[in-house]
C-alpha cells in the first residue's frame, strides 16, 4: 500500500470525485453538511496545515482506492479528527481502509506527534468495524444530529490516545490476509 499526497490534478480530481458520491458524502461532514467537495476546494484543504490528507493505493497495481485524512489538526493541543472514504467500491471489505487508517494513525502519533485523535461514525455505518479494529474507544453519542435522506441519525463518538495506539496486530493481519493473500506490508 502506498500513500499519495494530493499534489497532482489527477489525484485531486479522483479523490474529489469519490467525495461527491452520495454513498460517501452522506456519511461525512466535510463542510457542515452544505459544501460539495470540488477539486479546487480539496486542493485548498490539502494545502492547509490543519489537514493531512492521503490517497491510498491497492497493492498489486498501485491503483488509488480510497482517501484518509486528519482534519482540525491542532499542533498546540496535539489533536486531530480522523476520517476516510473508500473510492473504488470493488476494494471494499478487503482490509484496505483498516490498513490505510493504521498507517495514518502511525503518522499522526509518530511524525505529527499528536496525543489524541477523535472521530465519529454515523450509527449503522459499516465503517464502525474499521474504527473498532483501529483501537478507537467509544466516548459518547451525539443524538439525532446527522441527516441522511431526511432521516435523523446519531453520531457515535470515539477517541484514541497515542499511549493506547497499538497499530494492527498479527491476529488482525492474519484474519485480513485470509481474504487478501496479496496484501504486502511495509
Amino acid at each position: 500500500m502506498k500513500f499519495l499526497p494530493l499534489d497532482t490534478p489527477e489525484i485531486i480530481e479522483l479523490a474529489a470525485g469519490w467525495l461527491t458520491q452520495k454513498e460517501n458524502y452522506q456519511w461525512l461532514d466535510l463542510g457542515n453538511g452544505r459544501v460539495t467537495i470540488t477539486p479546487s476546494l480539496l486542493k485548498i484543504m490539502a494545502q492547509r496545515g490543519t489537514n493531512f490528507l492521503r490517497v491510498y493505493t491497492a497493492d498489486r497495481d498501485d491503483a488509488p482506492v480510497g482517501i484518509v485524512g486528519l482534519s482540525n489538526v491542532d499542533r498546540a493541543f496535539k489533536t486531530a479528527t480522523f476520517w476516510g472514504a473508500s473510492g473504488e467500491k470493488s476494494f471494499r471489505n478487503r482490509g484496505y481502509s483498516t490498513f490505510a487508517g493504521a498507517k495514518l494513525l502511525t503518522i499522526a502519533f509518530g511524525n505529527l506527534e499528536l496525543n489524541a485523535v477523535n472521530t465519529w461514525v454515523v450509527d449503522h455505518n459499516s465503517s464502525l468495524r474499521t474504527i473498532e479494529r483501529l483501537g478507537f474507544r467509544f466516548i459518547g453519542r451525539q443524538r439525532q444530529c446527522h441527516v441522511i435522506d431526511g432521516c435523523l441519525y446519531d453520531r457515535l463518538l470515539f477517541d484514541l490516545l497515542a499511549s493506547e495506539y497499538r497499530g494492527i496486530d498479527e491476529t488482525q493481519r492474519r484474519l485480513i490476509d485470509r481474504t487478501r493473500p496479496e496484501m504486502a506490508y511495509e
